[in-house]
């Protein structure tokens, strides 16, 4: 008999202890076969006369593209009276700070769903743009506009942030307006498996990273990184993003990590659908009724989701495991993302040859090569082997995984075919960023400008 999955948690239920926090984390937990993939990307929208980043309003404004959406079954969500997001069943289309426009996916059963999925979102949005001279560009970091150039869009939540996270990382503002990225999100089956999960998906996330580097730009000029997108996240905010030793600590699980998000200081709380700003806060006090911003009043298993969500580590765990590390890209790498984790977590065997890979590795060699790759990518190291190498040793790893999980298409390929991308990576030893920077320097005479009409969607 197959075992389901367990029902979703009530998001209104008053928080009284700190179990209900752990039994809301092992909620998560499923079957294998109800195990799936789900895949989210952020896009950079520009006009395409002037390369200039898109506003929210107007007749070229981010808002026109999302209610442009709505022509293909996708519901508004409105705040203030203004379109801020999109919904059609478990998938949404959401905006980042800067305006960058993010699909969130619906959970899928294979990666040629998922590519079905991107490919049918990006014909749409091409579909609403071209008509109104508007484009959307797949990298890791604003390549041209300065952070004084990039429209703030007009969400509560982004305005606390703007506020607050300066005060924490020097970079914290980059991080908001100027970065993208592509994610891939896998289920897990208990608290073990979620353990042996979130363990070699953090101590990989280095690699993940060096394989789609792809923001060596900053303002028209390259900035000395092959992904700067990720030394932005290193000098963001201490408490809520970068590595987890401790999840590689005995006694790591859902009680774990529930410690780890409670000491994390909040950013804000939403009532009847508004942002409230408790940002510096502690989610302790709320879970005895000291919230100052709502004296008295104790959390809801939503305001602990809301919670969940603000925090920022290279994994992060939800009733899934998000793998984070990655710069936004081209169509194809964004089924490459989901097809390499997917590969390497959901094969029993993939997963204990990847853990045997990276079990050994200290705290402080994998913060090493986490703060090394993010200029040196393929080239940084960790204990005597490059990235490069065990980027190779990572996809044939991932490579076997997808080949014993056969899942085929129509054609009868299975998802081996989405690696092909990462496969050119390390045959060529370059990263996307380098091939950039080849054309920067040669065919494009050192103007970025043909970035946008070259990497678009």
């Amino acid at each position: 008999m197959t075992s389901q999955p367990a029902p979703p948690p009530d998001l209104e239920e008053v928080v009284h202890h700190r179990d209900q926090l752990v039994r809301y984390l092992e909620a998560g937990s499923k079957p294998r076969d109800a195990w799936r993939i789900g895949t989210e990307h952020e896009k950079f929208g520009f006009c395409t006369d002037s390369l200039r980043p898109l506003p929210f309003d107007g007749e070229r404004g981010i808002e026109r593209v999302l209610q442009g959406l709505t022509r293909y079954g996708w519901t508004p969500v409105e705040e203030d009276g203004r379109t801020i997001a999109l919904k059609m069943n478990k998938g949404s289309v959401t905006l980042e700070p800067g305006g960058q426009v993010e699909l969130s996916g619906e959970p899928l059963d294979s990666i040629h769903d998922t590519c079905r999925e991107v490919n049918e979102h990006l014909k749409e949005v091409k579909e609403v743009a071209d008509p109104l001279g508007v484009a959307f560009l797949g990298v890791g970091f604003q390549p041209k506009w300065r952070l004084e150039d990039i429209p703030r869009m007009p969400k509560e939540r982004y305005r606390i942030m703007t506020e607050y996270m300066p005060t924490r990382g020097k970079h914290a503002l980059e991080m908001m307006y100027r970065t993208a990225t592509v994610q891939a999100n896998l289920d897990f089956g208990s608290e073990a498996d979620m353990v042996k999960k979130f363990r070699v998906g953090l101590a990989l996330q280095p690699i993940a990273t060096a394989l789609f580097a792809n923001s060596p730009f900053t303002e028209g000029q390259p900035n000395g990184y092959l992904s700067y997108r990720s030394y932005v996240w290193l000098h963001t905010d201490p408490d809520r993003c970068g590595d987890l030793p401790f999840v590689f600590e005995s006694g790591m699980g859902f009680e774990r990590y529930v410690d780890y998000a409670l000491d994390v200081p909040m950013l804000l709380v939403v009532r009847d659908g508004r942002a409230i700003d408790a940002a510096g806060a502690s989610f302790r006090d709320f879970l005895n009724g000291r919230l100052p911003a709502l004296p008295g009043e104790r959390p809801t298993l939503g305001d602990w989701e809301t919670h969940l969500t603000t925090l920022f580590p290279e994994a992060r765990l939800k009733h899934f495991l998000e793998m984070r590390g990655a710069d936004g890209g081209p169509w194809s790498r964004l089924c490459a993302l989901p097809a390499l984790w997917k590969g390497l977590l959901y094969d029993d065997t993939a997963l204990d040859a990847a853990w045997d890979l990276v079990r050994n590795w200290s705290a402080k060699q994998r913060w090493d090569l986490r703060a090394s790759v993010p200029e040196h990518a393929l080239r940084a190291e960790i204990s005597g082997r490059s990235v490069h190498e065990l980027a190779r040793e990572v996809l044939a790893i991932a490579e076997d995984g997808l080949r014993r999980l056969d899942r085929q298409n129509a054609d009868g390929q299975d998802e081996r075919i989405f690696l092909a991308d990462l496969f050119e990576v390390i045959d060529a030893g370059r990263t996307p960023a380098e091939l950039l920077l080849d054309e920067y320097e040669n065919r494009w005479d050192r103007n970025i400008d043909p970035i946008f009409r070259e990497h678009c969607y």
